[in-house]
């Protein structure tokens, strides 16, 4: 009798397991879906609006278009909608597993001082010629960007170090250092000329018009090298979650798993910020919406924040040629307007419930 039950109730559990394996594998094909529709809808609209059609004609048979539809959709929109997809992608996988690691719902690349320090590397090309690497004058201003956003991370991760220091105090550190990015960025800017603020302060604006396939293919490039590294540790970040405790009980080593994902988010975030400016709260949202929807479980999780900060970005890159007929604003000030509500929320609401 007791091996029957035994029996009935591994079944049991086995296709609650399979049930809810296939709602997750829904759920990842529903957000693919919209990205799709999404991508097709940024690629539409401009100064020149196609049809969904022609959009996907061109992009299933370029030869079957006209030149000049096929020259404006593949050569001018192509890598700014594209751009926006692996931007948003990179930006919320970098904020989800800094999350995981640092067991905080606040943290993010954003609200670390990544990003922040990635505008101060750059302002200081853009408004007084600095290059933190000298040869490098032709791509000051993205070498500089990245150098400073790791750095940044770089010192984070010495000052975790210290005895006594615990999660929480990381996140403060970074806020901390979001300050004094933002107060060295304002010196500058009073500094400089009046040419070479308007660049920064376009630059810290955050925008997607400047992409190029070469930036494309560079930020592809170091998503696709870093999701499969944390993919290889999904099991070790899943039980990251369960607390310190449990994850060393299971035989995780912290401080090494710490360290490779602090480095590799670093670079997951250093490169998108250097190439596009400051695109702030995809990195926070984003895996919190994979969160809602999918749970825990990095092998889902994982994929699932890629999709929807990929989904958020290139929503923002409508909605910014949307607002104002003509006007295309740049797309860190349409991301903070999204993101600000939602941070406000986290903050109001963490204090009534746990993580």
């Amino acid at each position: 009798m007791s091996n029957t039950l035994s029996l009935t109730q591994s079944r049991t559990g086995r296709g609650h397991y399979r049930a809810q394996v296939w709602r997750k594998q829904l759920v990842l094909a529903g957000l693919t879906i919209a990205l799709v529709a999404t991508l097709c809808l940024d690629l539409a609209l401009g100064p020149a609006r196609y049809d969904l059609g022609q959009v996907a004609m061109a992009i299933l048979a370029p030869d079957s278009v006209p030149l000049p539809v096929r020259v404006v959709l593949w050569d001018i929109r192509m890598p700014t909608a594209l751009m926006a997809l692996v931007v948003g992608a990179a930006l919320a996988v970098a904020g989800g597993q800094m999350q995981t690691i640092l067991n905080n719902p606040l943290a993010s690349p954003f609200t670390l001082g990544i990003s922040a320090g990635a505008s101060f590397g750059a302002a200081l090309a853009l408004a007084f010629g600095v290059a933190i690497i000298p040869a490098a004058i032709h791509y000051v201003v993205p070498i500089n960007a990245f150098l400073m956003a790791m750095l940044t991370a770089l010192l984070i991760h010495v000052l975790s170090l210290k005895r006594g220091v615990t999660v929480q105090t990381i996140v403060l550190l970074g806020i901390a250092l979001v300050f004094t990015f933002t107060a060295l960025l304002s010196l500058v800017q009073f500094f400089a000329s009046q040419e070479a603020l308007a660049a920064v302060v376009f630059w810290t604006m955050g925008s997607l018009t400047k992409a190029t396939w070469l930036k494309l293919w560079i930020t592809l490039a170091v998503l696709a090298v870093v999701l499969p590294l944390f993919a290889r540790r999904a099991w070790a970040l899943t039980a990251m979650r369960l607390g310190e405790a449990k994850a060393e009980s299971l035989g995780v080593n912290i401080k090494r798993l710490r360290l490779e994902t602090l480095v590799l988010v670093s670079l997951l975030s250093a490169i998108p910020v250097a190439f596009v400016g400051t695109v702030g709260f995809v990195g926070l949202v984003g895996p919190h919406i994979a969160r809602m929807v999918i749970g825990e479980d990095q092998r889902f999780f994982l994929p699932a924040s890629a999709l929807a900060g990929a989904l958020i970005l290139s929503a923002s890159s409508i909605l910014s040629k949307t607002l104002i007929p003509g006007t295309v604003f740049p797309i860190g000030i349409v991301t903070s307007l999204v993101g600000i509500p939602f941070f406000i929320s986290l903050i109001l609401g963490s204090g009534r419930r746990s993580w």
